[in-house]
């Protein structure tokens, strides 16, 4: 965790790298994760993608970065960036 970030009321945090950025203020970030199979022990590769609030539309395409959890700001956005990780 970044030493300037505080951890809020046990909020979600999350990594993961844009992957559309064609709406204003919002974007899609997938985030990539690598579980074993309870019962066959076989690694599985899983993502989900997930719209984030990015208020001076700072991040784009291909940027690693930084989300957390946070109230609802619209239908399907609960996400807010935090900070770029990487820039691409």
């Amino acid at each position: 965790m970044v030493e300037t970030e505080k951890r809020v009321n046990r909020r979600k945090f999350l990594q993961g790298t844009v992957v559309s950025d064609k709406m204003e203020k919002t974007r899609v970030v997938q985030v990539k994760w690598v579980t074993k199979h309870a019962k066959y022990k076989k690694v599985v590769r899983s993502a989900s993608k997930y719209k984030a609030h990015d208020e001076k539309n700072e991040t784009k395409e291909g940027d690693v970065v930084r989300i957390m959890e946070t109230r609802p700001l619209s239908k399907d956005k609960r996400w807010v960036i935090m900070g770029v990780v990487k820039s691409n």
